[in-house]
């Protein structure tokens, strides 16, 4: 055959030896939707792999993005990544579900401080895309437990009362036990604007969105927000985004803290990343254990803990503050009761000293920090531990005081305490811009107790 057509054969001929195998597209699995139960949707028709991406068309004509969050048998089961009001209306069983195929992780570098993410990594504060060069792991790095940096200098917070009574060191990981309205944010916004640290990453997790403006604003201000990364996951997002926005966190301070910075984390909060996973897990059928928490719950807060604190010799800190709330002021909520067993030390607010106008809302008596004695010495130690003694032994007898039932002279250390209480409650009392450096701390302490 001569002619165009053989030159034309010929051609393709050579195409066909060009191609590789690999470079040949096969078939995308897809599978169907099958069920739409609360929060949970269901899909048959193609095997899909635990925590991959999806896709499932909508007459909107966007996709809504899913997550695949367990199996039984044939059936997948995916949660929803965005606000599924208006992207799901009108979902309907046979709805196509395509797999992402791999998923590109963020790349993240110092262009990230300064800057308003959601749990996906994806920027919020209209500033343009987020650039980088190293990859963010989807879950936190861990930190083989005996390489770990030991913690062995004092923080400086800037809060009398925990710099003095309750002295915090670099690379700890402490829970802020409160109920609602006793001064949380505030102490919060405190311990942000004057931590000495290089790296600040807050996490607002399933909090009420008019606060991500307030606490971006008022809490770290112009100045604080240079070095910080906010990463917000209100309430009214769906479940699985907000265990994503405190997961990653995690990723976030960790990356900085590998690269040689001090990073302070502030998680608000870790009872909503536990109820977050209990919506998940009750979805899923997981049977619910105590007080409607599912076991899965408190096998995932430890491994979400340990993930923070100091890293390998060599590298940074990576200082946690975990917000607990206390239900009802209830101290002995599961989650409360479980983040005190994993973290380095609590500090608890009581409702009583906010109606008093006590603020911070610290009860001295109630609160620890369990790495204070390796990063104070001996006399600042048991100055600490004077106080808080002479504040208990008040506490016994401070209501007696004003009904004239207290009569002095029959124990010395009690009436020492009475006699020095003016002082010691100014000492724990503080401004909200009221700044109280380490140094200082301690000096006044000596002071009220001399």
């Amino acid at each position: 055959m001569t002619g165009p057509v053989a030159a034309a054969e010929g051609v393709l001929a050579q195409s066909l030896r060009s191609i590789r195998l690999e470079d040949v597209p096969v078939a995308q699995p897809t599978a169907r939707l099958h069920a739409a139960t609360g929060l949970l949707l269901e899909s048959t028709g193609a095997a899909l792999p635990l925590g991959a991406r999806c896709l499932i068309d909508s007459p909107s004509g966007m996709p809504l993005p899913a997550q695949v969050v367990g199996f039984r048998g044939a059936v997948s089961y995916l949660m929803p990544l965005r606000q599924a009001a208006g992207l799901a209306t009108g979902l309907a069983t046979g709805a196509r579900v395509v797999p992402e195929g791999e998923h590109q992780q963020p790349l993240i570098g110092p262009s990230w401080l300064g800057r308003v993410v959601n749990g996906l990594g994806e920027p919020l504060d209209g500033k343009g895309r987020l650039g980088g060069e190293t990859p963010l792991p989807a879950q936190p790095p861990k930190v083989h437990p005996l390489k770990k940096r030991p913690i062995d200098q004092a923080l400086d917070v800037g809060v009398r009362c925990i710099n003095g009574l309750l002295t915090l060191g670099r690379g700890q990981r402490v829970g802020l036990f409160a109920g609602s309205g006793v001064g949380k944010s505030v102490l919060l916004g405190m311990v942000t604007r004057q931590t000495e640290a290089d790296v600040i990453v807050v996490g607002l997790i399933g909090e009420r969105g008019r606060e991500v403006r307030e606490f971006i604003d008022q809490a770290l201000g112009p100045e604080g927000m240079r070095r910080a990364i906010v990463v917000v996951a209100p309430a009214d997002e769906p479940a699985l985004l907000r265990m994503m926005a405190a997961e990653l966190c995690h990723s976030i301070a960790a990356h900085f803290r590998d690269q040689g910075s001090n990073v302070l984390l502030l998680l608000d909060s870790l009872t909503r990343y536990a109820m977050a996973r209990r919506e998940i897990a009750l979805a899923l059928g997981e049977p619910p254990a105590t007080r409607g928490y599912p076991p899965s719950v408190f096998s995932m807060l430890p491994q979400l803990v340990e993930s923070a604190g100091n890293g390998e010799q060599g590298a940074g800190s990576m200082t946690a503050i975990y917000t607990v709330l206390a239900e009802g002021d209830d101290q002995q909520d599961p989650v409360a009761d479980t983040a005190r067993a994993i973290l380095d030390g609590h500090i608890v607010l009581r409702r009583e000293l906010a109606e008093r106008g006590h603020y911070p809302a610290i009860d001295v008596g109630a609160s620890i920090s369990r790495c204070m004695p390796q990063v104070v010495s001996e006399a600042q130690l048991q100055a600490a531990r004077e106080a808080k003694e002479l504040m208990s032994r008040y506490a016994q007898v401070g209501d007696l005081i004003p009904m004239g039932a207290y009569v002095p002279g029959a124990d010395m250390r009690t009436d020492r305490a009475v006699q020095r209480w003016p002082q010691l409650e100014a000492y724990v009392r503080q401004g909200t811009h009221e700044s109280a450096a380490l140094p200082a701390c301690w000096a006044q302490l000596r002071e009220v107790l001399a």
